[in-house]
């Protein structure tokens, strides 16, 4: 059981590597909102801060990657089911793309407010 646990684990792992590796070289965006991640994370780590400030704006930089993980599946979903336009198709790639930026948001706020204090 633990065998077949542990290989379940493994293939996952490899997915999300898989599914990183494709929307890094696919999508700017992702790559963008790395850069922007690893300066934030950078920084957290170089200031004196409180572990639980930190803690704060290392998860939040990483939120805003995965949220523009997020945007990519739903947009390549929809692409998959319609190459039309349709209103609804929009409404879905707007929604997942505001999801990104108030994700963005949440991570500039903690910043102002630890910054600011």
């Amino acid at each position: 059981m633990i065998k077949s646990e542990l290989k379940r684990w493994w293939q996952r792992w490899n997915w999300s590597w898989a599914g990183l590796r494709m929307a890094w070289k696919s999508e700017k965006s992702v790559r963008q909102w790395s850069v922007v991640c690893l300066l934030s994370c950078g920084l957290a780590l170089w200031l004196d801060l409180t572990g639980a400030e930190r803690a704060l704006l290392l998860a939040l930089s990483l939120l805003v990657v995965a949220s523009e993980l997020i945007n990519t599946a739903i947009e390549r979903t929809v692409d998959l089911i319609t190459t039309e336009t349709h209103p609804l198709a929009a409404q879905a790639k707007d929604a997942a793309s505001a999801f990104v930026v108030l994700t963005a948001m949440a991570g500039a706020v903690a910043w102002l407010a630890i910054l600011l204090g």
